[in-house]
């Protein structure tokens, strides 16, 4: 005759009582955060700071292809007809320049800048197939609204936009249809050499996440995006607070956190055209100079200027304080515009 002990039945019954208590323990866990989440994922956007606001209200918009593209202009230096177009980086907007706005009125009759769409306060459509192509004829579209298409363009870049710039360079020097004429080119800190370029790790998840993308995009907060952004920032040029607030704000305007995957795709693109925009710019006999900061971890110091200076032999270049990183224009404007401006006033 099998005999069970009472105590193992005993221990078996609070094992049972155990188990079951842990299911509910996690029944409500589940039910508490699956709201919560829900909630998260559909945080409302930031409120716009005042600087935002102005510079937002004394912008403006057109339409390409049905979607509207916010811009900003302003008439400066009189005696002089140079204008200069700002093409900012990835993932900020036109405010990238806004330290730098008022010295550039000084020097030229027109000073324009753009926010790319998927960028800033344009819109942001999804899904969308965002490239670098698009991009530039967005460009082509506001010269020839602003009625600018018989000028000579100065364009002026950063990181995202140095590649916007290139296409355009390319069109320019190969006569496409409706291209822009460019007088001068100035680059900074953008990963025009795939060999020399170290996307971020959140960038490189993003771009290769597939199905997951949806849900990392709407999973990105502000405290992901300000210790990423802080990264390329130097040590002693740090955003402030605000400056953090308004970067974030501009990215999560019409949800545009949700299209940050898409738009990662120019990664890839870089390395798919990389002879059409090196090519171009190891080619043209327009001036070229490049601003670098020489902390930047995304093009790091001395792989990517050495890079640089030995295929863009043409080029001038400007290597700023060893202390400024990925964003010169932001981290050391005086020293970013004294280049610019012994760099335009050269020819």
């Amino acid at each position: 005759m099998t005999h069970r002990d009472s105590t193992s039945d005993e221990g078996e019954e609070d094992c049972d009582s155990s188990r079951s208590t842990m299911k509910e323990w996690w029944l409500h866990v589940g039910l508490i955060c699956v709201p919560l989440v829900a909630v998260y994922l559909h945080v409302p956007p930031p409120q716009l700071s005042p600087a935002l606001q102005n510079w937002r209200a004394t912008g403006d918009y057109f339409t390409f292809r049905g979607s509207s593209v916010f811009y900003r202009e302003s008439f400066g230096a009189r005696g002089s007809s140079d204008v200069v177009i700002l093409l900012h980086g990835f993932p900020t907007s036109s405010y990238d320049w806004y330290k730098i706005w008022e010295p550039l009125n000084q020097r030229f009759n027109r000073v324009i800048a753009l926010d790319f769409l998927g960028f800033g306060f344009s819109d942001k459509p999804r899904p969308h197939r965002y490239s670098i192509f698009e991009q530039a004829s967005i460009v082509e579209a506001l010269v020839s609204h602003l009625g600018l298409s018989e000028h000579k363009i100065n364009i002026l870049s950063h990181d995202y936009g140095d590649t916007v710039a290139l296409e355009l360079l390319y069109r320019s020097d190969h006569n496409r249809t409706g291209h822009l004429t460019i007088k001068s080119l100035c680059l900074s800190n953008g990963g025009i050499f795939p060999e020399t370029h170290h996307p971020r790790f959140l960038q490189k998840v993003l771009k290769d996440a597939g199905y997951l993308s949806p849900l990392l995009t709407r999973l990105m907060n502000y405290y992901l995006f300000s210790r990423g952004i802080g990264e390329v920032f130097g040590p002693f040029t740090q955003p402030t607070d605000a400056e953090y607030w308004d970067m974030w704000t501009g990215v999560r305007f019409k949800d545009g956190n949700l299209v940050i995957d898409s738009i990662l795709q120019y990664i890839n693109q870089r390395l798919k055209h990389r002879d059409r925009w090196v090519g171009a710019l190891t080619s043209t006999l327009v001036p070229v100079h490049m601003i670098y900061g020489p902390l930047d971890p995304v093009n790091p110091h001395p792989q990517f200027i050495r890079q640089y200076q030995k295929l863009v032999q043409r080029s001038t270049v400007s290597v700023l304080d060893e202390h400024i990183s990925h964003y010169p224009q932001l981290e050391d404007p005086t020293g970013f515009m004294n280049a610019y401006l012994n760099f335009i006033n050269s020819f």
